[in-house]
């Protein structure tokens, strides 16, 4: 069984996924003084029994990083994951430059496409952590694409077409993908160098804008039984007609509880109103999650 949570903060993404393993990912960060406390303080607890616990950069815009220093005081970042890059910014925040510490710092990871690191997706010899279930099918560093996306981050022009794209699977139960901030018409020119995989969940790429819009050709490969659209402006979404959504400007914090062939479904919202005919409704009543809104059934796995 593992949790995964995405968190209402605003114009911004910040995840968490408790894995079943001995492991624990945070995904981006976007805190302020209003937040913070009570963000971290989940955090500590959620992963009071980890023994690995790893912080994955998208990218250094601001809405992805903003409470990085803070984190990292509360936490120590013992394993920061993020592409390796020279991006830099004419007005630094503090954030930023506590990025670029912990991007050039000692216990820095760069991601690539295929990349494997112990814990992350492979396990060690005796068993003792398990392994995450995250792999990057995204970035291929030597392809053009990319590499201007690189220039124009060094030149402190615009940085979300760094954005790795990863998976997280639980054996035998969900997958999920996340896209960071990667923009449409750079996914366009990059697609058919990523093999697609099916997946269950997909986090709708730049908070759900129609800048980020995933293409029906990519959609197409991979079959995802739910979108989750973020928290952009609504005059900016891209609602993925056709498909299962949720939207986090009227959901609030949504959690995933994954099992086998299972993945319950709880959002902080009581009076969201959705389609519920995708998820079957199994009575559950965990209150600590949230208001359960239905069960979404992965057949097969």
């Amino acid at each position: 069984m593992s949790i995964i949570k995405t968190l209402s903060v605003g114009n911004g993404d910040m995840f968490y996924i408790k894995h079943g393993s001995s492991n624990f990912t945070i995904i981006d960060c976007n805190m302020d003084e209003n937040n913070r406390e009570d963000i971290v303080n989940e955090i500590i607890s959620e992963s009071k029994n980890k023994d690995i616990t790893r912080f994955i950069s998208t990218h250094p815009d601001e809405d992805h990083i903003h409470g990085l220093k803070y984190l990292d005081e509360k936490i120590h970042i013992l394993n920061f994951y993020c592409v390796e890059n020279q991006a830099t910014k004419k007005d630094e925040t503090e954030d930023f430059k506590h990025y670029c510490a912990l991007r050039d710092g000692k216990y820095h990871y760069y991601v690539y496409k295929g990349c494997k690191r112990k814990w992350m997706n492979e396990d060690d010899d005796e068993k003792k952590y398990g392994s995450s279930g995250i792999n990057f099918l995204w970035t291929q560093t030597d392809n053009q694409f990319y590499l201007d996306a690189l220039d124009a981050a060094k030149a402190g022009d615009a940085f979300n077409n760094l954005s790795p794209i990863f998976t997280y699977s639980l054996q035998n139960g969900v997958t999920c993908m996340w896209m960071g901030d990667m923009e449409h018409d750079f996914l366009e020119n990059i697609q058919d160098d990523i093999d697609w995989p099916s997946v269950d969940i997909l986090f709708a790429p730049h908070h759900g804008r129609d800048s980020g819009k995933v293409s029906k050709k990519v959609l197409e490969k991979l079959t995802p039984k739910v979108i989750i659209v973020g928290e952009a402006p609504s005059e900016h979404l891209n609602y993925y007609n056709g498909y299962n959504t949720l939207t986090q400007n009227s959901t609030g914090n949504i959690t995933f509880k994954n099992e086998q062939s299972k993945t319950e479904i709880y959002i902080e919202n009581s009076n969201y109103k959705y389609d519920k005919s995708f998820l079957k409704n199994e009575g559950i009543c965990d209150c600590e999650l949230g208001v359960y809104i239905g069960t979404l059934m992965l057949e097969g796995k």
